[in-house]
């Protein structure tokens, strides 16, 4: 086939040779013959050369494309490379039924779940609901599901909608976020009730002795004065607690890298501890020993750590019994021990023993003036220095609080 100018120019010689071939014959029927034969031959020639009419839009219709089959995402294997190496769930899916799942969907919801119906796959009344009623055109919205796959998690469900009936299904795991926060709202109103509970007491005793107008007589004041002195150091206490947390939180990223001797500075402890106004300051028996123990450390922490435990035993122990603190070394680590001879506490208790403000008999633990954050920082604080913390007790026999430490390469 040629294109027009081709076709003109071989229509023009067409035609010239036509006209050349008749003046040289004399204009014979022949000659006119042949030129009609190279006009048609031209025109055919040219008329071949044009583009095909378009189609009439107004009248006529344009003959139907073929139309070509819809890829399948789902069942490409570069998709099912990349589903595998995704460490949170994914599902894909067409009509419903699960047809691809990755390893982590699987340990989350079983190996029955390809082939099965999503809406019987993900059990949970939010994720059937949505997935009843999501369209093509549904944005990607996500959807929260509570308390699954267990009481107490949260999981949150996306879908991102392909061609046809197929859908990619994300699952992300919100419990943990989730636990933080409440970690936090539980911290911030604990802290702001142990404030205000000896602000309270203060103030109160405090307008009690204006009202009194010096009518009090000197036992009474004297009385007022010093529940007003205990509740202030009481919160004292607690503000210099949540300073220290606030403090040891924010280092616990950063390894220690200072040479300290833990054992030079559990015997400052105690004798800090002895020197105080503490009613059983002479009750602590150190079984330290000589010895030196090594290890890069925060000094300052490690004090206030070992103060923290042994200033628990003394609270909660019975009085004129020991307070044993002992530092043994264990091959390449040290063990930090102190044990009481009191109450115990239950086994469904311990646990929890190392959250904030948590307490195992509450009325008492003010009476002795806990904050209820001691442990908590003592827990942070092992954690920063690689150490172990463990807590043993037995009801009506006593606690045993231990925290190991990983010693330095030159002990």
């Amino acid at each position: 086939m040629f294109d027009r100018l081709s076709s003109l120019v071989i229509a023009l010689t067409l035609v010239a040779i036509a006209a050349i071939f008749a003046a040289l014959s004399g204009g014979d029927p022949l000659s006119i013959a042949i030129m009609l034969v190279a006009g048609f031959v031209a025109a055919a020639t040219v008329y071949s050369a044009l583009p095909a009419p378009l189609p009439d839009m107004q009248g006529g219709s344009a003959p139907p494309l073929a139309e070509t089959p819809a890829i399948s995402l789902l069942r490409h294997p570069d998709f099912a490379h990349w589903v595998d190496q995704e460490k949170e769930p994914l599902i894909g899916t067409a009509d419903n039924i699960v047809t691809i799942a990755n390893d982590a969907a699987i340990r989350l919801l079983g190996r029955h779940i390809v082939g099965a119906d999503v809406r019987t796959a993900i059990r949970h009344p939010a994720a059937t609901d949505w997935l009843s009623r999501i369209d093509g055109n549904a944005p990607l919205e996500t959807i929260s599901l509570i308390d699954f796959p267990r009481p107490g998690q949260r999981w949150t469900m996306r879908t991102a909608v392909l061609a046809g009936s197929e859908r990619i299904i994300f699952l992300s795991d919100r419990s943990a976020i989730d636990a933080a926060d409440r970690m936090r709202s539980d911290f911030v109103a604990n802290a702001s009730h142990e404030l205000r509970t000896p602000l309270a007491a203060i103030l109160g005793y405090v307008e009690t002795l204006q009202e009194m107008n010096g009518e009090a007589d000197a036992p009474t004041r004297n009385r007022f004065l010093s529940i007003i002195d205990r509740e202030a150091r009481r919160m004292q206490q607690l503000v210099i607690d949540l300073l220290s947390i606030s403090r040891v939180e924010a280092d616990r990223f950063r390894r220690p890298t200072t040479p300290v001797d833990l054992a030079n500075i559990v015997r400052t402890t105690i004798a800090q501890l002895r020197d105080s106004e503490q009613a059983r300051a002479k009750d602590i028996a150190p079984r330290i020993g000589d010895d030196p123990a090594p290890m890069l450390g925060d000094e300052a922490q490690l004090k206030q750590l070992a103060h923290n435990i042994i200033s628990n035993a003394m609270k909660y122990g019975h009085a004129d019994t020991p307070v044993t603190v002992e530092l043994v070394r264990e091959g390449r680590r040290v063990r930090l021990s102190v044990s009481d001879e009191g109450d115990g506490i239950a086994p469904d208790h311990l646990p929890r023993l190392t959250e904030r403000f948590y307490r195992v008999d509450e009325a008492r633990s003010r009476s002795v003036g806990g904050t209820g954050l001691g442990l908590a920082i003592v827990k942070h604080i092992s954690e920063r220095h690689q150490g172990q913390l463990d807590i043993e007790s037995e009801v009506g026999k006593g606690t045993r609080v231990s925290v190991t430490f990983p010693l330095s390469g030159d002990s």
